[in-house]
């Protein structure tokens, strides 16, 4: 495609070098640029893209889209907001993707992972080809991709859902972070089903209030569109036990479709009963009722189901088809993720990295434990400090030992951010040990049969980032070297 016919999608922007050369592939970031690219310059925290454009045309860049006038030698378009112009070029250039699949969005603090594998697993039994955006990877069909972002930037998601085209995928189901609603990462994606989990305090270090956060995520809802269409709804789906919900659904015009346990909704749960070995409830649709025995843990892991299971009903998908699939799952990576290598005591690796998140997962062990619990946790640098101390005090006040430790301190003094954490407690049943290693081995050591111990915040990361270094680091394994060094 050339350069004249990839701007007809923009409709303002002047041209400071005149030419019509061949375009390849559009790239933001210089370092991926090769012969026929299209460098878009972006603006960034730390960076600015437009430093960057001449080693962009040294690198084969033939055109350039700025904010400004460069010292290029290349065609460079000059327009007022190049990351929209980058979702723009990006959706046109790889032809609009998102319009020839169904694409189910999955929005909140809590519980978007798990929801979204839960889709997954759900459309594939319904013997349909999938896609998956995600925090843990991109998925095609049985092909998976590293992600940098829970919501990659808007050229990286074209070119994804481009592939998926290209696959015959015909679901493609994506995480959507706060951060990339607000910043326009998901423009051009055409949402046939948007969801929402549940808003707690998270990101505040971004969005700075409540308030603000709560906007940015019912953008997805807003952005479905203001037509209605027989042949292809709309549909929010909306948790009618948040009362975010309510907003949302002012929010947008589409077709709206809530689920919860403890309010009115259209698809709920009922006839709760939790063990040790996973969950069973009765869950109760518009289009029938059904027992659904699962291997998850926890009524936040409920809230899962029903999310993924009202964005199935919505897509026409038989409820027997939802259930044996749900039945048929283990679990996701770093999710609640029990690791075993035949202790007699229960280790359990989680993401959980708010306070609503941590809480849940104790609530969830408590239910089931009978014996101690040990909360291994810690908090982000560089990320929203005021969740420090009440993660802290939730770690205190749902297990028998809290033992504080390093997350990932990024710039920041590991020290200072437990220093944070213990503003927040109001008892002694709690330990300090900077280093995550040895924290795990702590409590790896001091735990006797019937206990449990739940090793909070990174979940299935397997690194860890200490100032500006990145360093192999995964919990699970850990766990597991600490458990064999104890019964060797």
């Amino acid at each position: 495609m050339d350069l004249q016919t990839v701007l007809k999608a923009l409709q303002f922007y002047h041209v400071h070098i005149e030419g019509n050369p061949m375009i390849s592939g559009i790239e933001m970031d210089s370092r991926k640029v090769k012969d026929g690219h299209l460098f878009v310059c972006l603006k960034g925290y730390t960076v600015d893209g437009h430093d960057f454009a001449e080693r962009a045309v040294q690198a084969g860049a033939v055109a350039i889209v700025a904010e400004k006038e460069l010292d290029v030698k290349v065609p460079t378009i000059i327009v007022s907001d190049s990351h929209r112009a980058l979702a723009i070029l990006s959706n046109y250039y790889y032809g609009q993707p998102t319009k020839h699949m169904r694409l189910i969005g999955v929005t909140g603090t809590n519980g978007k992972t798990t929801t979204t594998h839960m889709m997954e697993k759900i459309f594939q039994h319904y013997e349909e080809k999938t896609g998956l955006i995600g925090t843990i990877h991109i998925k095609i069909g049985e092909q998976t991709f590293p992600v940098a972002n829970t919501t990659p930037e808007s050229v990286v998601l074209q070119q994804s859902f481009h592939q998926m085209k290209e696959s015959g995928v015909q679901t493609a189901i994506m995480e959507v972070s706060s951060h990339a609603l607000e910043m326009g990462r998901v423009h051009g994606c055409d949402f046939d089903i948007a969801v929402f989990t549940n808003l707690t305090q998270d990101h505040l270090d971004y969005h700075k209030t409540v308030d603000e956060y709560r906007n940015a995520k019912g953008l997805l809802f807003s952005q479905l569109g203001n037509t209605y269409s027989i042949d292809n709804p709309k549909f929010a789906v909306l948790n009618a036990d948040d009362e975010a919900s309510a907003k949302y659904a002012r929010n947008t015009a589409a077709h709206v479709l809530t689920y919860g346990i403890d309010n009115e909704s259209d698809i709920t749960a009922v006839d709760i009963h939790m063990t040790s070995s996973g969950t069973s409830f009765v869950l109760v649709t518009p289009i029938g009722t059904i027992k659904v025995n699962m291997k998850f843990v926890g009524r936040f892991n409920v809230y899962n189901v029903l999310a993924a299971a009202s964005a199935a009903i919505a897509s026409h998908i038989p409820l027997k088809v939802i259930k044996e699939a749900i039945e048929l799952m283990s679990g996701v990576p770093g999710r609640f993720e029990l690791v075993d290598v035949g202790q007699p005591f229960s280790v359990i690796v989680d993401y959980s990295h708010t306070p609503d998140s941590l809480e849940n997962a104790l609530q969830a062990i408590k239910d089931i434990s009978k014996g101690r619990i040990f909360c291994v946790c810690g908090c982000g640098g560089d990320r929203d400090r005021t969740k420090r101390p009440l993660m802290a005090q939730i770690a205190v006040n749902h297990s028998n030992l809290a033992i504080f430790t390093s997350d990932n301190p990024r710039s920041e003094d590991p020290k200072q951010i437990l220093l944070d954490m213990e503003q927040g407690v109001t008892s002694n049943n709690y330990k300090v040990i900077v280093d995550r290693r040895e924290a795990i081995q702590y409590a790896i050591s001091e735990a006797s049969e019937g206990d449990v111990i739940l090793i909070a915040g990174k979940g299935h990361e397997t690194y860890q980032i200490i100032g500006k270094d990145t360093f192999d680091f995964d919990d699970r394994l850990v766990a597991k070297e600490a458990i064999r060094e104890r019964y060797e």
